[in-house]
């Protein structure tokens, strides 16, 4: 194991990847800043650091999307574990760290540029992915949305550590009929076992953020199904969510009248579909509301 120190050839000031004050002094000396719109928040608690990469479960040689590597903490971790990196930054000063760091570990590669729009250059259709892992301190800004992205563009990992926002978190492990099950749970239960790790203190991050955060362990389901889902699935599900005090009968009645269907549609797709029209989003499991797309697709009421 490295020491916690590290001297970085960019300056004369010792990089300490568990002290906030450390921090600090390398991103003044650097002339480095944080920045609110990028949601950054260093990890400087070094057990949990090495606890979500044990999470992760890679084994040497096999490849890794991080999203979000900072100054490189998790990512020294990765490279000293003998897994091929390849990381998006999206502040060309920590790109500059980071190239400066490692300028001598052919295990990692940089791409440069806000992740939500650089990842669709990155993956490798003919593996329907890039990489089988992901480990993510993700931006509270765009946690969520870049999970939902990856998931509704059909790119899959055989498992991602993340850490997110405990509300998040909660959000995303949520079962049916529970007060945070919502689309978002129902996205990630589509294509993955969501498991919870660990609740992660305010004070474990530099600058320390207003609220908790948590890893999220998330294991793609063995089923095929879960990777084909019909076209309609996801919209369809957001669209039942919106108006969640809505029965699933009233939802779907006044989604058809929008698209010039009859008011018989959505009792019939209910009967076909062997649905309870009375019961609202909350209480549908994921396969309930891929029976429900699926159906619709067939009778031809959605795209």
């Amino acid at each position: 194991m490295r020491r916690p120190g590290i001297c970085c050839i960019l300056c004369h000031v010792e990089l300490n990847y568990n002290s906030a004050a450390g921090l600090r002094a390398f991103l003044d000396e650097n002339g480095l800043g944080m920045r609110k719109k990028f949601g950054q928040n260093f990890l400087i608690n070094p057990n949990t650091r090495q606890g979500l990469v044990e999470a992760l479960g890679a084994d040497a040689g096999e490849a890794v999307w991080e999203i979000g590597p900072g100054l490189g903490a998790m990512t020294r971790i990765l490279l000293e574990r003998g897994l091929l990196v390849r990381a998006f930054e999206i502040d060309p000063g920590f790109v500059r760290v980071l190239k400066g760091l490692f300028a001598d570990e052919p295990g990692l590669s940089l791409v440069e540029g806000d992740v939500l729009k650089t990842w669709p250059g990155q993956r490798e259709p003919d593996q329907g992915g890039a990489a089988p892992y992901l480990l993510g301190n993700l931006p509270y800004n765009i946690g969520s949305a870049l999970l939902a992205d990856f998931i509704e563009k059909g790119l899959f990992f055989r498992r991602m550590v993340v850490t997110v926002q405990r509300e998040v978190a909660l959000r995303m492990a949520a079962r049916v009929g529970g007060a945070d099950y919502s689309s978002f749970s129902v996205l990630c239960a589509s294509a993955y076992r969501v498991r919870p790790l660990m609740t992660i203190k305010s004070a474990s991050f530099y600058p320390r953020p207003n609220v908790d955060s948590q890893g999220v362990l998330l294991e793609l389901r063995d089923e095929p199904d879960s990777r084909s889902r019909p076209a309609c699935f996801y919209p369809l599900v957001r669209r039942l969510f919106s108006s969640r005090r809505k029965t699933i009968r009233n939802n779907l009645t006044a989604l058809f009248a929008g698209r010039g269907k009859g008011p018989g549609a959505a009792e019939s797709l209910l009967e076909r579909s062997a649905i309870d029209g009375g019961l609202r989003a909350e209480n549908l499991h994921v396969d309930d509301f891929s029976v429900l797309a699926k159906t619709a697709e067939d009778m031809r009421l959605l795209p």
